[in-house]
């Protein structure tokens, strides 16, 4: 759109319902910035695209969070949009916070503003809008100008979304005053030069493996791995690439493998400049990988002058190069995230990496990590407990070898919490897991998980902030905030992220039925019946239907749904049973089911102390009793 005066465009995000106080910051600010918001929009104008044009033209948005515009997915999309432009300027009317994913941005408050332009609080906004546009502050001369149709056109916006890479670093200091401007690095997927796809595994595990070590640095913020592979297959330039990322630098390579001599060339790019910072290239034996990995991170940080905690060189790794190729490829097998069939080859390719190095704590605690996901997701019921007390002791086994190794210590508090329902025995653990690896996606996301189940509904919704800053093109993630918003009872917001994770990947396990179960309780039926239906994972598709149609009068559907629970899925699914005896109004049965759950080590029970469904049963003196003994507080 034109700028009729040069001057900087503002779009102004608002709920309508808080129309008069989004026309005295226009005001406000018009003296300084053009200003677009929809109150003047030309009579005739084809709204929807009268915003979306403002929009893309403008130079920053200024968001206006309240208890109005928090509920409107207008307002939350364009804000979306203006993060993943790093153009996003937010401010709260009366003191709310914002929306789960848009709170790792420094927030001016006006609850006290009572409208003077030349208030503290509008100055502070001014020198907002002039750091995301990178501009050094200007003195200004006092204006008193009316808003114009010609200064003031449009804003308002929609859905969920994902917070971009650098978020929290800027808010607490370590990239000064925009996101992209210090320390922030993606690690791109090194390139398998070898000419073999098959040896693929190498170049993917290196990558993975470097950006595990920078995430140890306490003073970098490392883009996680989903987001730094959507610019995989990118022809566009070092500059662009940054900017579509939200990174300072970039981090490359390339691996070409002979026998068990392996050469890697690395590279650090600057965003800003797109000339390369610091670059090597050398030839190392396979089991010599780790090794390495710690010296690219250490030079990395020394590059970035960023100072690298002194662990030992590939911590938890080994010089054995046949552990490390089965090490790698059971990592890209577990990955895949596909079916207990690769979960089960990655499991047979962890044990062989053990056998060849027992003292590789990684495998170890990859190991503990993939027996535990089987026994969540495919294991018959009789396969439980045993598969559990394999992965505890795999995880105990990798932190008695490597103390301070995240991944251990994250491991162990799984198959604490998910396998045996010690609640207070698991907490130790991830709360260790969390302190060694808050640079680490995957870590936070789980630990966000179980801080919510244990009801520490504050710490949960900061953990998950902190993953969909590190990796914001991961439905993994927002998938998980939807979780953490459905345990909260912020329904709305729990449907935004469940199909913010559902457009990242449309075929995520257990999506479509936890959407399912927002919209259920927000009272939408008809689009919970259609989410459910969608689900592919029987046990949660038809729990779902079992309930929905019982909510819905319907009880020969909601019986029938039941029926195939028990006889299709069987043991396997008695939590969600239970979950479907509670909400027809049967507290003996649930109750009864619930401990059934218990006896065969039934992994939903993690579910209890926060489940809506289980609402019904809530107060019964029982229940809570059954919960308390679980050690749930």
């Amino acid at each position: 759109m034109p700028n009729d005066d040069h001057r900087p465009t503002i779009f102004l995000s608002y709920a309508h319902a808080d129309k008069p106080r989004a026309q005295r910051v226009a005001a406000a600010l018009q003296r300084d910035f053009t200003v677009w918001w929809d109150e003047l929009i030309e009579g005739g104008s084809r709204f929807a695209r009268s915003i979306d044009e403002a929009l893309d033209a403008a130079d920053a948005v200024v968001v206006l969070w309240s208890t109005n515009s928090v509920e409107s997915d207008w307002v939350r999309d364009e804000a979306t949009h203006a993060r993943d432009r790093h153009r996003l300027v937010p401010l709260s009317l009366d003191g709310t916070k914002p929306p789960l994913g848009f709170r790792q941005y420094q927030i001016i408050d006006l609850t006290h503003w009572r409208g003077r332009p030349d208030a503290p609080q509008m100055e502070a906004v001014r020198r907002a809008i002039e750091a995301a546009l990178g501009q050094e502050p200007v003195e200004r001369k006092p204006s008193s100008a009316p808003v114009t149709r010609r200064n003031a056109i449009v804003g308002a916006g929609a859905a969920a979304a994902a917070a971009v890479a650098g978020a929290i670093a800027w808010k607490t200091g370590l990239l000064g005053s925009s996101p992209a401007s210090a320390r922030s690095i993606a690690v791109l997927p090194f390139k398998n030069v070898t000419g073999d796809p098959s040896q693929a595994f190498l170049s993917d595990g290196l990558t993975e493996e470097v950006r595990s070590a920078l995430a140890r640095n306490a003073g970098l913020m490392v883009l996680a791995a989903t987001t730094s592979n959507t610019v995989k297959d990118d022809a566009g330039d070092a500059k662009s690439i940054a900017d579509k990322l939200g990174v300072a630098y970039l981090l490359d390579g390339s691996v070409q493998r002979d026998g068990d001599r392996v050469r890697v060339g690395t590279n650090l790019t600057n965003g800003k400049t797109g000339f390369s910072e610091w670059s090597q290239r050398v030839d190392r034996q396979l089991g010599d990988i780790f090794a390495f990995q710690s010296e690219i991170a250490r030079s990395v940080s020394n590059a970035l002058s960023v100072q690298m905690a002194t662990d030992s060189p590939g911590l938890g790794g080994t010089r054995d190069a046949r552990a490390l190729e089965a090490y790698l490829r059971g990592k890209a097998l577990y990955n895949l995230a596909k079916d207990a069939d690769t979960d089960r080859q990655a499991r047979a390719e962890y044990e062989v990496a053990i056998a060849a190095d027992p003292k590789f704590a990684l495998a170890h605690a990859a190991l503990s990590r993939v027996l535990a996901s089987i026994a969540s997701q495919s294991a018959a019921a009789s396969e439980l407990k045993p598969l559990y007390t394999a992965a505890e002791r795999e995880a105990e086994q990798a932190i008695s070898l490597a103390p301070t190794l995240p991944q251990g210590h994250l491991a162990l508090g799984y198959s604490k919490f998910a396998g045996f329902m010690d609640v207070r025995g698991a907490r130790p653990s991830y709360d260790r897991a969390y302190q060694l690896g808050r640079g680490d996606a995957d870590i936070v996301l789980l630990c966000a998980i179980y801080m919510v189940r244990g009801r520490r509904f504050d710490e949960a919704r900061d953990a998950i902030d902190r993953a969909l800053a590190l990796d914001p093109l991961n439905p993994r993630t927002h998938r998980a905030a939807g979780a953490i918003s459905y345990a909260s009872r912020k329904y709305p917001e729990a449907v935004g992220q469940y199909r913010r994770a559902l457009q990242l990947n449309p075929r995520i396990s257990v999506a479509h039925a936890s959407m399912g179960d927002a919209l259920m309780e927000m009272g939408r039926l008809n689009e919970a019946r259609a989410a459910y239906e969608a689900e592919p994972a029987s046990m949660f598709r038809l729990r779902g239907l079992a309930i929905l149609e019982h909510r819905a009068g319907n009880e020969a559907a909601a019986e029938k749904a039941f029926s195939q629970l028990v006889n299709e899925v069987g043991d396997a699914a008695t939590y969600q049973q239970a979950e479907v005896m509670a909400q027809w109004g049967k507290p003996v049965e649930a109750l009864m089911l619930l401990g059934r759950a218990k006896v065969i080590g039934d992994s939903g029970l993690s579910l209890i102390a926060t489940d809506p469904l289980l609402d019904p049963i809530a107060k019964d003196p029982r229940f809570q009793r059954f919960v308390s003994d679980l050690g749930f507080a």
